[in-house]
């Protein structure tokens, strides 16, 4: 593949959809729909996502307004964007006019070109190659064009801005002499009046915006993955129009696919198709709820907008439940507009009774963690955006198996349940009231104690009867006040489980109060459970109130970190300790896990003040897992902590090297 410009790589999706030429799923027709829709519900913003932007009418339409960041799996599809969103206006080509004495669309078409054996057009799609979509004339025109732009573009005679428009323009125009009816699928087996006119080099149909200078370090294009793209970006509006039907881009486009990468690759079958595609979860009945469930998720944009139709391959109310998940208060707003059926709906023979609508799904994403009210050491609330996007796309059971503070647990949205699972009682007890337990009522039951001891900044002797009332009762709300004002927040006991922490300098504000007030389970459903990991095999099922743990159910471990010296696990302070035995046997438990066919996420550290976790790196060759670098924390002690999967992410691009 040659030839300049995208952010990245092509990457693993097909995301094709609309714009002015022949083309599926276009959207031009409805940019006014789109645009009422947004001053509707005063969706504003400055960074405007077009990830399925197809041919880019979109973005086109958007690009004097917003910084657009269009995406597309398919790179004809980036071209065709780059060229419009970098371009105020048709570029001047003003070195080509120096150099050749002509602007390049009247040099090209004048130019004479003859078949060729290197033509790769001409050698496979026309009937030379046993093929109808081009005449035998106009393929050895468009190779002998493309060869050229690649070469003016290669000798710096055009600058990267006129080499996209150039380029786009070609596809634009090689679709008006296509012997088709406006797909790659099929050709036509006789020649079409359009298909026999000689080849044309055309300009690109664009919009023409006011003010002076490239656009393309305002606008940024990408063409890979748009679930991989989302888990590293981020903006105001994501507009998503993802394939609503079977009908893969991947095969309909593969001509211009070709033709816009410049390469030869290996073919087959009668229509001619790239044998090396990736096809779209998106037009895959069993699949494209879960790549659905998988973007709203990863989104991290605060308005998401969602081109659908009536007759999509998940149905619009479906999506639209999934989608209330995902959105700040439940709130789903969906606006329809009549328009035409596609030639691959009625063939299908939906739309029998009810004609074609055009939908715009509008929410507000709920991008909000809530911080645990909970002060425990280990939380892992600042790492838990980077360990959300390590997620796999499908989250329907997610266990929190050595839940501690519940940071993570409550905020994954699985879409079905997460499961709580804390060892520690006292850990446990605190949890569970905070969950559980209406958050005025909790406010008002810690205003009350904390009045009662007359418990404040440093006030060592109230805090001391507090402790003592504590060892008494075991009570959790008193070991939750308590853990407010104690020493840097920690909970210790001695051997005879007497709770020892001496007080500090905190005390109860308004501060924990919001916290208190925030925190909730996202997951529709919840499950707490006392207990060891090691039995949750044995357990979920009950605690599930299934015959047997969903396949494809998520766990979660945040173990003590075995090479670092924290408080709460030295085995010194009443609880049991963590060491090389435990840590071993954590290790066999998630190989089990693996052998049994579930997903699994495991924060731990490799590196820490000089020292390596051989154990852990060793357990990890072994098995192949994959290792993610999340954080890397410590000037005095320095450590390198990461997450390890026994999956490889989605949009993973290269392994931590161990």
């Amino acid at each position: 593949m040659t030839g300049p410009f995208l952010c990245d790589t092509i990457g693993k999706e097909n995301n094709g959809k609309g714009v002015d030429m022949r083309y599926l799923g276009n959207k031009t027709k409805l940019l006014p729909f789109i645009e009422s829709v947004m001053k509707k519900y005063h969706i504003q913003g400055q960074v405007f996502a077009d990830l399925f932007a197809g041919t880019g009418s979109v973005g086109d339409f958007f690009k004097d307004r917003y910084h657009v960041v269009a995406n597309d799996y398919m790179r004809f599809s980036g071209v065709l964007c780059a060229a419009k969103l970098w371009n105020r206006r048709p570029p001047a080509f003003t070195r080509f006019k120096r150099l050749y004495g002509s602007e390049p669309f009247s040099w090209l078409n004048a130019r004479e070109y003859g078949p060729r054996e290197d033509f790769f057009l001409y050698e496979n799609y026309t009937p030379r190659g046993g093929r109808m979509y081009l005449t035998e004339k106009n393929a050895a025109r468009i190779d002998g064009m493309r060869q050229d732009i690649e070469e003016f573009y290669r000798d710096k005679d055009i600058k990267e801005e006129e080499y996209v428009f150039l380029l786009a323009s070609l596809l634009e125009s090689v679709l008006k002499v296509s012997n088709t009816s406006g797909t790659y699928q099929a050709y036509f087996k006789f020649w079409e009046q359009r298909s026999l006119k000689d080849f044309v080099l055309e300009p690109l149909e664009m919009r023409e915006v006011a003010g002076r200078g490239s656009l393309r370090r305002v606008n940024r294009i990408y063409s890979e993955d748009s679930n991989a793209l989302v888990r590293r970006i981020s903006g105001d509006i994501a507009y998503i129009d993802p394939p609503y039907t079977i009908t893969q881009y991947a095969n309909s486009y593969h001509l211009l696919e070709t033709l816009a990468c410049n390469d030869r690759p290996e073919i087959f079958g009668k229509t001619g198709r790239r044998s090396s595609r990736e096809l779209s979860g998106y037009s895959n009945k069993q699949q494209a709820i879960i790549e659905f469930e998988d973007l709203f998720r990863q989104l991290d944009f605060d308005h998401v907008l969602v081109s659908y139709s009536n007759q999509s391959i998940v149905p619009l109310e479906k999506l639209v439940e999934l989608a209330r998940l995902f959105a700040v208060d439940h709130a789903v707003y969906v606006e329809t507009n009549d328009y035409r059926e596609y030639a691959t709906n009625n063939l299908s023979g939906k739309g029998a009774e009810e004609g074609l609508k055009e939908a715009l799904i509008y929410f507000r994403k709920d991008r909000t963690i809530h911080k645990s009210p909970l002060n425990y050491s280990g939380s892992k609330d600042k790492l838990l955006p980077l360990i959300y996007k390590l997620l796999p796309k499908r989250v329907s059971t997610f266990v929190d198996a050595m839940g501690g503070a519940f940071n993570v647990g409550a905020n994954v949205l699985a879409t079905g349940r997460v499961v709580y699972n804390e060892y520690n009682p006292y850990v446990y007890g605190i949890v569970d009231m905070l969950v559980n337990t209406p958050r005025e009522e909790l406010i008002g039951r810690v205003d009350r104690l904390v009045a009662e001891y007359g418990l404040c900044r440093e006030n060592r002797e109230a805090y001391l009867a507090l402790r003592t009332a504590f060892n008494e009762n075991k009570a959790p709300l008193y070991l939750f006040t308590l853990q407010i004002h104690a020493f840097q927040n920690m909970i210790r006991f001695n051997s005879r489980m007497q709770m020892n922490t001496p007080v500090g300098n905190n005390e109860w504000n308004e501060g924990t109060r919001d916290r208190i007030r925030n925190f909730r389970v996202k997951a529709p459903e919840y499950e707490m459970r006392l207990g060891p990991y090691e039995e949750l095999l044995e357990a979920l099922p009950e605690v599930l109130g299934l015959s047997e743990i969903p396949a494809d159910t998520v766990f979660y471990f945040d173990p003590p970190y075995f090479i670092t010296n924290a408080e709460y696990n030295d085995g010194k302070r009443g609880l049991e300790g963590w060491d090389a035995g435990q840590e071993r046997a954590l290790l066999d438990f998630l190989s089990v896990l693996h052998q049994r066919g579930y997903r699994f996420l495991l924060s731990n550290v490799l590196k820490h003040n000089g020292r390596e976790h051989g154990m852990l790196k060793e357990w990890i060759a072994e098995n192949g897992f994959h290792v993610t670098q999340i954080g890397r924390t410590g000037i005095k002690y320095p450590r390198t902590e990461v997450v390890v999967t026994n999956y490889r992410p989605v949009g993973a691009r290269e392994e931590f090297l161990i």
